[in-house]
This record gives structure tokens, sequence and C-alpha cells, in this order.
């Protein structure tokens, strides 16, 4: 009767509020890594310094790991850029401006991943970056000298600091990095990965932006997040043997599935 078609209205209606809610919710947006200087939660900052100002609406670093970040022998890590000879500023810009997306974004949860370190528990992998990014960083860094293609591991740190490993040449970054993606991808251990995708395409993650235009990475992880979900719910929540159209629908779509089923055979005999 009407009553049960009603009843089935409103749990339709209620599933459908559960599923926005959790999307609203989602564990992999607007979160901060399990790393060394990060914040539990991400929030807004009041100042951060300089380059880092772009994230002090929403951070997940603080004002002072922000400052650090700019400087030449940093507290953060005790690395040393000038491992080779000075590192010319327009060079170094985009390695503070990594860092501080790094520390900063509350926006790289879609590509967090476990850490084997003792100084953290969480890094991130294969975040997307925008071909302009990773490109730029390349031409501005080009005749830079560098003695190691992996700036994350094999340095010699007897004195406290890294410097270049008994053996290793300092070689024009041109030649360390042939072309700006072995730049972005191989300096530090696979963390970025070099896309052909454009700044504005909702696709890649920026390390440069304008504030006062909003945060574009937000959208971005928006989108990686969703195709994570729906790729997991393809292949491990539902049924492998459904075939593609089945994974193709969106996931509330599928929550809905098994009600609409129980729902239509009764609807027949009434």
């Amino acid at each position: 009767g009407l009553a049960v078609e009603m009843g089935l209205g409103w749990a339709l209606l209620a599933l459908l509020a559960a599923s926005v809610a959790m999307a609203a919710k989602d564990p992999l947006l607007n979160i901060c890594m399990d790393a060394k200087h990060h914040k539990t939660k991400p929030g807004p900052e009041g100042m951060l310094h300089d380059q880092c100002a772009p994230w002090k609406d929403n951070a997940c670093c603080t004002a002072n790991t922000s400052s650090e970040a700019h400087k030449d022998q940093s507290n953060l890590y005790n690395f040393n850029w000038n491992h080779c000879g000075l590192m010319p500023p327009k060079c170094k810009r985009h390695f503070i401006q990594d860092t501080c997306l790094y520390e900063c974004s509350p926006n790289l949860g879609p590509w967090i991943d476990q850490a084997d370190s003792s100084w953290r528990r969480e890094r991130i992998l294969h975040v997307p970056l925008c071909k302009e990014d990773c490109e730029e960083w390349w031409e501005d860094c080009k005749d830079f000298v560098t003695c190691k293609e992996n700036w994350h591991k094999g340095w010699n740190w007897a004195t406290g600091t890294n410097r270049c490993p008994w053996g290793s040449m300092c070689r024009p970054f041109s030649q360390v990095f042939p072309q700006p993606k072995d730049l972005c991808e191989k300096i530090w251990s696979n963390s970025y990965k070099y896309t052909t995708e454009h700044r504005g395409s909702g696709r890649c993650i920026q390390m440069w932006f304008d504030p006062a235009q909003g945060n574009p990475n937000v959208m971005v992880a928006k989108y990686y997040a969703w195709k994570k979900r729906s790729s997991s719910a393809g292949v491990e929540d539902v049924a492998p043997k459904t075939g593609k159209a089945m994974c193709a629908l969106p996931w509330p779509v599928l929550l809905l599935l098994p009600l609409a089923l129980v729902v239509v055979p009764g609807g027949a005999g009434s």
C-alpha cells in the first residue's frame, strides 16, 4: 500500500543522504599525513611564511615549519641544498615550493602511502604534478649542479648534514635529469608523477597557485579520491563477476541497487 511505498521512499532518501554524508567525510580528503612535522589535522594558520602563504587558510604545517622551509640549512631535515655549490635562487624557489606543498597541503590524501622510515609513518607516492609545474622546475634548475638522482637516500650524513657520497661526481642537473619527467619522478623516489595535464584542468596537483583564486588542489583531490573509491568499489566491494557495466555506476547508485532489487519484485504482485 501507500504507507509501504512511502516508507521505502524515505528509506531510499535516507540512504542517499547517508551516501552524500559519506562523501563529505571522505577519509582521503582534507587530511594531514603522519610524518615528521605535520599537524594532526589541517586548519587555518594566522601567518605562513612567504612561499608557504597560499596554504594559510587551511594548512597541515605550522608557521614555524613554513619559515624553516625557506632556510638554506633548515632544521626540518638538516638538508643542504648547496651540496655541489650554491643553488641559484630561481632554482631554490621551486624546492621551497615543493617543501611547502609537502608540509602544508591538506589535499594529498589520495596519494598518501605507508613509509618505512624512522622519521615518518606516511609519505606521498605518485602525486600527479601539472606539466607546467614540473617543466618550470626543471627549466629553472637545469644549470644547477648535483651529485645524486635520488635525494631521499644514499647521502653521506657523517657531519650531520647531507654531503655527496664518496666517489660521486657533481654534474649539471641536465645530465643527472635529462628530462623534466626525470627530475619530478626520481628526485624524491616517485613522490611525484609527471603528467601532461595542465594547470586548471582539475586533473593535476599544482605546486604553485594564486590563493586569491582559491586552492585548485581541493578539486583535484576530490576527483582522485572519487576515482580511487569507485575503482576499489568496482573491483573489491562489488562482486567481481558483475562486469564492467556495474563498475561504471557511481557508488551511491551501487548502494541503492540491492534496495531497488528488493522493492521491485514485491511491486509486481500488489
